[in-house]
């Protein structure tokens, strides 16, 4: 599995010890967003990793920054990616298992190295689920592409809006 990786300056220490990690488990490192601990902005290290998730040049993604916040915003502009700020195991599962999460966004001032690299083996490990939940994938793909129709539109008055 190809991991495209990167962090801004509040995530790059820990950036270095997943990238080794990841290499460890057998995974290989596209490190495409990295300021090498320098002060950048998010965005500018969120976009390349994004990208590569969805041009296909990469399997998935990982950002880390102070909150994670920041990343997750900045990476789900990008199209076909869908990136999940995750904080604990749960999380982890859920997003891959049932939102099908391409880009992982971890904060590294709120959590510990042995938590995020859990949350990183567990990421990794889960499988979508399909079913239900391909139906809903599939209507956020649909948002993204200006296509979608919700099955609510027609609860909407819009007419008092006028």
């Amino acid at each position: 599995m190809i991991i495209a990786v990167g962090s801004d300056h509040r995530g790059a220490d820990m950036l270095s010890k997943l990238t080794l990690e990841l290499q460890h488990t057998g995974c290989k490192v596209l490190e495409v967003g990295s300021c090498g601990g320098r002060m950048c902005d998010y965005p500018d290290m969120a976009y390349p990793v994004a990208q590569a998730v969805s041009s296909g040049q990469a399997d998935r993604g990982i950002l880390i920054c102070g909150s994670g916040i920041g990343m997750s915003i900045a990476a789900n502009k990008v199209d076909s990616v869908r990136a999940a700020l995750v904080h604990d195991e749960i999380g982890a599962e859920m997003s891959r298992r049932h939102n099908d999460a391409n880009v992982l966004c971890l904060p590294a001032d709120l959590l510990g190295a042995r938590v995020m690299e859990r949350i990183v083996q567990i990421w990794l490990e889960t499988e979508f689920e399909g079913g239900r939940h391909a139906r809903r994938v599939d209507k956020i793909a649909a948002i993204e592409q200006g296509t979608f129709e919700s099955a609510t539109d027609a609860l909407i008055d819009t007419s008092a809006a006028e």
